[in-house]
């Protein structure tokens, strides 16, 4: 790209920014109103005492340990369910089980639609927020854990999907031609001739997405699941910064932890 259509990108982009805060009715004066000043400055300060005890004089650390069981257990359980998801869409919106030279017209055709059948699929998976989806399954089945775990699974199933296709669809064809030629069905192409080649990336990614639902499982709670997120919104509703802090620096802690746990594990396998 020239610099003459970088900067026309750029500016596009500052005209797009600009536009949109206008047509919001942004106004930059109420961020230093005396009563936002307030607000932020005894919300940020409390960042530097965080508390362990609770206003009413118990404990927080019952509420800390069940609320980081609550958010690892949602984030593993919806990861779970969208990796069934993101494996099965995966292989059926990928080219490369179907699309061979010595596929007929009418394979080509079948394999064709049920790619872009799929491929529509997991479109509508990822364009829906996991909270939006969570406030569809909280009117159906009410405040329970399948509501929190379907809600985390579909949109990081379709998330899977898409970027898991995409690593397949890139990846060497030699294995999955030799198997081809060989008379090897499309599961043993896509098993043996293509997830062997790319199954490093595959396994980053899922990595890396776990550690996303993690902070997605935490959202949750402001719907009233019981991870951290809950926990983060009634202190924060009754004015208890401190706590609040508490919630969010316990919340830190767990996706760093996690972060450099897949790292190290990455690294050891040679995912990385």
């Amino acid at each position: 790209m020239t610099w003459y259509r970088r900067r026309t990108v750029l500016l596009f982009m500052a005209l797009a920014g600009l536009g949109a805060g206008f047509y919001l009715g942004l106004d930059p004066r109420t961020l230093v109103e005396p009563r936002t000043l307030r607000v932020l400055a005894d919300f940020f300060g409390a960042s530097f005492k965080p508390t362990l005890i609770a206003a009413d004089g118990h404990s927080l650390w019952p509420a800390i340990w069940s609320g980081l069981l609550a958010t690892a257990s949602f984030a593993a359980a919806g990861m779970s369910l969208a990796i069934v998801f993101g494996a099965g869409l995966s292989f059926l919106a990928t080219s490369g089980w179907w699309d061979g030279e010595r596929a007929g017209r009418y394979h080509r055709f079948l394999g064709a639609t049920v790619t872009a059948a799929a491929r529509a699929l997991i479109a509508a998976m990822r364009s829906v927020h996991e909270l939006l989806w969570a406030m569809l399954f909280l009117a159906a089945f009410g405040l329970s854990p399948i509501t929190g775990v379907i809600a985390l699974a579909i949109p990081y199933g379709g998330t899977l999907a898409k970027v898991w296709s995409e690593i397949l669809d890139e990846a060497p064809q030699d294995a999955a031609n030799a198997l081809r030629a060989a008379g090897g069905s499309p599961v043993q192409v896509w098993f043996l001739g293509l997830v062997p080649r790319v199954a490093d990336d595959l396994a980053s990614y899922g990595f890396y997405r776990f550690e996303c639902a993690l902070r997605s499982s935490a959202v949750l709670g402001f719907l009233g699941l019981p991870t951290l997120g809950y926990h983060v919104s009634l202190s924060f509703d009754n004015l208890l910064y401190r706590e609040t802090w508490t919630f969010l620096y316990i919340l830190f802690g767990l996706i760093v932890a996690v972060e450099l746990w897949s790292s190290v594990l990455r690294k050891r396998r040679g995912w990385a």
